[in-house]
């Protein structure tokens, strides 16, 4: 850590860009070789991570991850809670929200696509303490909600096979062993298998906007057309804990916690930049086409939604009652109202597929982070070794480990201890979110004061700086407020404090963690003049240089992909 101490509180001399030159030559090779940026060395090469990301592994890579059971499930709580209108503002605004926050580890990500992730950008451009605090909770979110994915999943199962026939367990087991082996083959393996698994998300979610739109417009077999008729009767929004216009504000502040867990995971793209192929341009593409995937898959679903199940539905408030299974889903309900015999079943089984995307992604991204970790030196060194194939072997066994915790709902009373857990995930997002938007504005303030233009940059965030404020602050309020209703008499009879407690565990570690990390370590936060914005690039550029030869040379795989970027690349 003397290296960074030196960094920022020494001076020297001539332009910003040649100081960080010889920076890089000097004192800050050790530290760039610990994120995974130089691989000029045998012992480098060891622990590298391979491009082997394409363009359209990346785009499905990013919607893969803004499409999971949040959408598909989580919706039928949100709006039992708060009503129609509450959750079509609260998505949209939170959708919002996400954008800023993908916009700005955009702008990053396509300037110094690190292997390190975002942790290594705050590592980098704010303080070596902040880095550490956000790989770990990173970390610690992914290893909490990939056992809480293949859960679910067993639980899904149950709708065809119950319990008392054969034990969840042996579901958990085939599932991990297939989600292991998958990641266990390569990042090109993982990036064709996952690229088809998101494909076929998406063509379930547009299908069940198609059906919503029917079922709407009186196309179902009951011939009922509903409109606007639920925004009337029962109402478009719901009181919640109190009455009147309190309650209703309520109830729409709840379904804005809904809002944030169903978008969580939708910046795991940042993850993906050290295996990406052209990072500069599949990046930065993937992160303007969130806008509208965040418009056509959350805000119009959310929108039929509301037009085809009242939020006072004796099978909506059933439903919610069911955890991860078929009825859960919102969708269902609306399925069950117009009449539909054979569909249920159907949507169970693209519900099992959701799940078993997640889990599959998010075990990669669990490995991934303690990858970046270990390469900065914040982690046992041998996680960061990888076998031939560019896989961190040692990271993908430790956090595949942690999926053992699935095992925990084998028991039914284990289920509610690990409801918990996942209470503490929303809040290890948030503080993912408020961290990367940190992040963005010492990057920019840092790029201003070397000298960087904005006609340099591969891609800048729209909003600019003033957007990652406002996303920051707003990150800060759903943060504090997120389990406001553990406080209230209204919804558990009295507080609540287990639910206090994992709901808000997460500020107190993250802070101990930063505040410690900066005791032990000394480390100084990084001032803009000093910070390094050229330590890596130049491996980079070649790496990018080299791609785009080999790419050209290829006049094959350019004809092949002239269907994909014409007709389908908009959406996928």
């Amino acid at each position: 850590m003397a290296v960074w101490n030196r960094r920022s509180s020494g001076s020297s001399e001539g332009s910003p860009q040649m100081r960080n030159e010889e920076i890089g030559k000097a004192d800050y090779p050790s530290a760039d070789q610990r994120s995974g940026d130089f691989h000029s060395t045998p012992e480098a090469a060891s622990t590298r991570l391979h491009r082997g990301l394409k363009a359209r592994h990346i785009t499905m890579i990013a919607i893969g991850g803004a499409i999971g059971t949040g959408l598909i499930i989580g919706t039928g709580s949100a709006l039992a809670r708060a009503g129609p209108a509450s959750i079509l503002i609260s998505y949209a605004l939170v959708g919002f929200l996400v954008y800023l926050v993908m916009c700005g580890l955009g702008e990053m990500a396509a300037w110094l696509p690190l292997g390190s992730g975002f942790a290594g950008y705050a590592t980098r451009f704010v303080d070596p303490a902040l880095g550490f605090a956000l790989g770990y909770t990173y970390w610690f979110k992914y290893i909490i909600v990939t056992p809480n994915q293949l859960t679910a999943a067993a639980l899904v199962i149950q709708y065809w096979c119950p319990p008392d026939r054969v034990n969840p367990g042996v579901f958990i087991t085939v599932f991990l062993v297939v989600i292991i082996a998958i990641n266990y083959f390569g990042v090109r393996f993982f990036g064709e298998f996952e690229f088809w698994l998101s494909s076929l998300k998406v063509i379930v979610i547009c299908a069940l906007i198609l059906l919503s739109l029917v079922l709407a417009l009186g196309g179902g077999p009951n011939h009922d057309r509903t409109g606007f008729r639920y925004y009337h009767n029962p109402g478009a929004f719901k009181p919640y804990i109190d009455t009147g216009s309190t309650g209703k504000f309520l109830g729409f502040w709840s379904s804005m916690i809904t809002a944030v867990f169903a978008y969580l995971g939708t910046e795991l793209v940042g993850v993906t930049v050290g295996e990406a192929q052209n990072p500069r341009k599949t990046i930065p593409r993937a992160i303007k086409l969130t806008f509208w995937r965040i418009m056509i898959f959350y805000v119009l679903s959310v929108f039929l939604l509301g037009m085809i199940v009242p939020y006072n539905s004796p099978e909506l408030a059933f439903a919610n009652k069911q955890g991860s299974k078929a009825s859960a889903s919102p969708f269902v309900v609306a399925i069950s109202l117009a009449g539909i015999k054979a569909l249920p079943g159907i949507l169970n089984g693209c519900i099992l597929l959701f799940v078993f995307s997640a889990a599959n992604s998010d075990l990669y991204i669990a490995s991934r982070t303690i990858y970046g970790l270990a390469s900065q030196g914040k982690a046992p060194r041998i996680l960061a070794r990888t076998d031939a194939r560019g896989v961190p072997i040692f990271s993908l066994g430790l956090s595949a480990l942690f999926c053992l915790l699935a095992f925990m709902n084998v028991s039914s009373s284990s289920k509610v201890v690990f409801g918990y857990f996942v209470n503490l995930v929303t809040i290890f997002g948030l503080l993912t979110w408020i961290s990367i938007l940190v992040t963005h504005i010492f990057f920019v303030k840092a790029r201003k004061a070397q000298g960087i233009s904005d006609d340099v940059m591969p891609y800048t965030a729209p909003f600019g700086i003033w957007g990652s404020y406002a996303a920051l602050f707003s990150c800060c309020l759903i943060a504090l407020t997120k389990n406001f209703n553990v406080f209230t008499k209204g919804d558990y009879g009295n507080f609540d404090y287990k639910n206090f407690i994992t709901g808000y565990l997460g500020i107190p570690i993250y802070l101990t963690m930063i505040l410690g990390y900066k005791y032990w370590y000394n480390t100084k936060q990084i001032r803009p003049q000093m910070a390094d914005m050229y330590g890596g690039k130049a491996e980079i550029d070649r790496e990018e240089m080299e791609f785009l030869a080999q790419k050209a040379m290829s006049q094959k795989n350019q004809k092949a992909g002239w269907l994909y970027r014409t007709f389908l690349g908009w959406l996928f």
